[in-house]
């Protein structure tokens, strides 16, 4: 093999050596012996080999778990409180010189501050209000993140572990409440029944012919029963007298 055969194949493995693809999604930090250079945009890129390095960062929105953490809120109970936090690099090149681990930072960062919120405030509290605390979260992150060219977009609390005697405790209140509604709702029932009971008595009373008619619709339902037999101790006449009294 001829000396330009092999001064070929070393250039072209050169060359081949230096090609990075950065994708759309994606951004290329370049480094020349050691030294920050600029920001690869997405498409067809060339660096100087072994003289020249990349470092990629990815642009889209990140998923990060906050492990659960155990958690004295302010009236005391004991909970266990996870979580889950989305972020977004909007400048490739603080985030990658302004701080080693984004990631495990931005984690540690909120781990803290839902120990930190947590802990201020009820019990009450977290549980009726999920969305105020994990905002409340975000902004803490979001403040300290700021200088590391990262946004943090939002913070959600997923699961709010109790102890099992807090669990009965509010099974019971939750059951006592119910019962407390029901109750209010059949004695509501029954002050509008006995209300259009009165109505309904008051205006069969101004009338002998509805009195009469009540009486009929009465028997009626009565004589509906087999072997049904009926005695009357005084005249008819009488149930409504005074019906007729009060129309002269």
């Amino acid at each position: 093999m001829s000396a330009m055969a092999v001064l070929f194949i070393f250039l072209f493995v050169f060359f081949l050596s230096g090609i990075r693809i950065v994708f759309e999604y994606k951004r290329a930090l370049k480094f020349r012996l050691g030294s920050y250079i600029k920001v690869l945009n997405p498409g067809f890129r060339w660096i100087i080999p072994v003289i020249e390095t990349t470092q990629f960062v990815d642009i889209r929105v990140i998923t990060i778990n906050i492990p659960t953490q155990e958690i004295m809120t302010e009236d005391n109970v004991p909970s266990r409180i996870n979580g889950v936090l989305f972020f977004r690099i909007i400048d490739a090149t603080q985030s990658i010189l302004e701080v080693e681990d984004y990631h495990f930072a931005i984690s540690q960062l909120a781990q803290a501050s839902l120990r930190d919120v947590c802990g201020k405030v009820e019990l009450d509290t977290i549980l009726s209000k999920r969305e105020e605390i994990g905002e409340n979260i975000r902004a803490i992150v979001d403040n300290e993140t700021k200088d590391w060219g990262i946004t943090i977009l939002d913070v959600k609390i997923k699961d709010i572990e109790l102890p099992e005697n807090m669990k009965r405790s509010m099974a019971n209140q939750a059951e006592a409440e119910r019962s407390r509604r029901a109750r209010i709702i059949l004695a509501d029932a029954e002050k509008q029944a006995a209300k259009a009971l009165v109505e309904a008595g008051q205006l069969i009373d101004k009338s002998s012919s509805a009195i009469k008619l009540r009486l009929y619709q009465t028997l009626s339902n009565i004589a509906s029963e087999k072997n049904s037999t009926i005695v009357f101790p005084f005249p008819e006449e009488v149930l409504y007298r005074k019906g007729k009294k009060k129309k002269k």
